[in-house]
């Protein structure tokens, strides 16, 4: 009876000890990296003034696993740009003309994960090729700030009323330890905002959004002319390199095709 009496005190310990590790966790499971669409821009110049001719573009989603939790970072070009042969057209020629190799829903179909599954979806910003795919999860909430959902659409609402969103109000912690921060990152446009993730191996990373497009753009510290504040761009970019130089932490550059072809695309992810 007395053993019996020991091995309940041990497992009713050993309960408690791992709901204290998963209270402490301070690092996320895995990340894979999606391919959300690729393009080619007619004219670089908006993006890097006294630039000119075409570049080509990447368009990167990212699914993060924390516990039993998943979180979708952006969600690229929308699904039925892969059924276009010759991509999207372009509002203009100087723009991108996307073109997507593969669909979202597919490509986490490949990772056993249900669009159900996702606790969270959030988005750097509302750009359609950000937001193209956030109505394939309409009941996931959406994490976006206040400022970048009130923001003024030309064409009407980017986001449906209706869909659950979190309104932040500056840099928020997903999961309460630590492992995925929300930055606040505006000026490319009003509530712009960034992600620092923390894996156990690979270590901590910044994933940029369109606070930087381009390695270049990020090593001159350039300000694109179509984003809407010269001024909280640059105190963004700032911001990012304190954060780099804080947590010895990698920046990933959403749109920048050399480093997107350097990384390990899905189903291969970092730990």
């Amino acid at each position: 009876m007395k053993y019996g009496i020991i091995g309940a005190a041990f497992a009713a310990g050993a309960v408690l000890l791992a709901g204290a590790a998963a209270a402490q966790q301070k690092t996320a499971d895995r990340l894979y990296i999606l391919n959300c669409g690729e393009g080619v821009a007619g004219d670089i110049a908006r993006w890097t003034p006294g630039a000119t001719g075409p570049r080509d573009f990447v368009d990167n989603c990212y699914l993060i696993r924390h516990g039993q939790d998943w979180l979708l970072w952006d969600t690229g070009v929308p699904d039925s740009v892969a059924d276009m042969p010759e991509g999207l057209p372009p509002p203009d020629p100087a723009a991108t003309r996307w073109k997507r190799p593969k669909k979202l829903l597919a490509q986490l179909a490949e990772l056993g994960v249900k669009p159900g599954d996702l606790k969270y979806v959030a988005v750097s910003h509302s750009h359609p090729d950000h937001i193209g795919n956030v109505e394939l999860f309409p009941q996931t909430m959406l994490l976006v700030q206040k400022a970048e959902h009130e923001w003024p659409a030309p064409l009407g609402m980017r986001f449906k009323a209706e869909h659950p969103a979190t309104k932040l109000t500056g840099d928020h912690d997903v999961f309460g330890d630590g492992s995925v921060v929300l930055l606040s990152t505006p000026g490319h446009t009003p509530g712009h905002q960034s992600l620092l993730v923390r894996l156990p191996k690979t270590g901590a990373l910044v994933l940029s959004g369109d606070a930087v497009h381009f390695r270049s753009n990020w090593d001159n510290r350039v300000t694109p002319t179509m984003n809407t504040d010269p001024g909280a761009t640059q105190a963004s970019l700032q911001k990012i390199a304190d954060t780099l130089a804080k947590e010895k932490a990698q920046l990933w550059i959403n749109h920048d095709k050399p480093q997107r072809d350097s990384l390990k695309m899905a189903p291969e992810y970092y730990d």
